[in-house]
């Protein structure tokens, strides 16, 4: 795998789960071993496993992060700049699919129930009214953006349009630190 997906799948990982730890070992049933042996690129995860990792993602956003990590393969001085680009492009396609009639926004509240972190869930959607077809971004943050959400003037789709790329980017860069 290259190292550019693995970066995205690290950072999914960062914000849905509290630890990698608990990711591995609760959500996936690894060992320590098996999984840095997969992170090595030294190993295969089981496709029941592999089927976890990629539901992490929906399809547009499995199908974008291909795409961010094909550019780093071709742009090497990308590879350091993955993680911030594949948000920026994400909150990017969410503003221009609200201006859509076909786009539904939601907020949800979620608990991260191994070590009871409290997240928010935006999911932004593109609906074909065909099943499954449905495009999907979604935009895990804490829960504490919700208040800030809340709190504001703006309506959630405006909030959207203005806020999201500054609240996306700036939280992936919060959790760097």
């Amino acid at each position: 795998m290259h190292q550019a997906m693995l970066l995205l799948i690290l950072d999914t990982i960062k914000m849905n789960f509290s630890t990698e730890e608990s990711f591995y070992k609760y959500y996936l049933g690894i060992s320590l071993k098996e999984w840095d042996e997969w992170k090595k690129g030294k190993a295969a995860l089981s496709g029941d496993a592999m089927q976890k990792v990629k539901g992490l993602f929906s399809d547009y956003e499995w199908m974008l992060m291909q795409k961010v990590a094909e550019q780093a393969v071709f742009f090497p001085e990308k590879r350091h700049y993955v993680v911030p680009e594949y948000r920026r492009l994400k909150t990017m396609i969410a503003k221009k699919w609200i201006e859509l009639p076909i786009c539904s926004v939601e907020l949800v509240s979620k608990v991260d129930q191994q070590n009871m972190k409290e997240l928010i869930n935006l999911k932004i959607s593109l609906q074909y009214g065909e099943w499954g077809y449905d495009d999907i971004l979604n935009f895990t943050m804490p829960a504490h953006i919700s208040k800030t959400i809340e709190g504001s003037n703006k309506g959630l789709l405006e909030w959207v349009s203005k806020d999201l790329t500054d609240i996306y980017v700036e939280n992936h860069n919060e959790s760097k630190e």
